[in-house]
């Protein structure tokens, strides 16, 4: 299933399910100079079991119907001015998450079993966070195969 929106496209493999969507902005937020909000920027949803309609951005509410062999990737843009900086230098969408990069302790919010790991990157001149959640942490092996091949499809272009 191919899914393309806000200059991010995917081909996903069977049984995988996906979103891109646009963030909603904080409610009552004010920048410095007056003007109200943020410009919402995407974030992507991809995922070998049914996404619920209902999640926040890093998959709260998708992570607590994970099961063992499930795997979770968020790809969250951050704003342009944080492109190219020291924490986003990585270039290009990481294809290579490895078991070693997971933990329970880089999880949003720590279940039992399940592991995380976060990759800071830039690519066209975007800002992204990799967050990636396993069912279960001795699955990694198994599942990230497919995640990596999912992220390899995956491309960003400018917005």
């Amino acid at each position: 299933m191919k899914l393309q929106a806000h200059g991010i496209e995917t081909d996903l493999p069977p049984g995988w399910e996906g979103r891109i969507a646009l963030r909603n902005p904080p409610t009552g937020h004010t920048r410095a100079l007056g003007t109200t909000g943020e410009v919402p920027n995407p974030v992507v949803h991809l995922a070998n079991f049914a996404l619920p309609e209902d999640r926040g951005d890093f998959g709260s509410g998708a992570v607590d119907l994970m099961g063992e062999q499930h795997v979770l990737v968020v790809l969250f843009e951050y704003g342009p001015e944080c492109a190219g900086t020291a924490l986003f230098r990585r270039k290009g969408i990481p294809t290579k998450l490895t078991p070693s990069m997971f933990s329970g302790s880089a999880l949003q919010r720590t279940l039992p079993d399940q592991a995380g790991c976060q990759v800071f990157f830039t690519a066209a001149g975007r800002a992204f966070c990799c967050y990636a959640v396993l069912g279960r942490q001795a699955a990694a092996a198994r599942v990230l195969p497919q995640a990596n091949a999912t992220l390899a499809a995956t491309k960003i272009g400018p917005r």
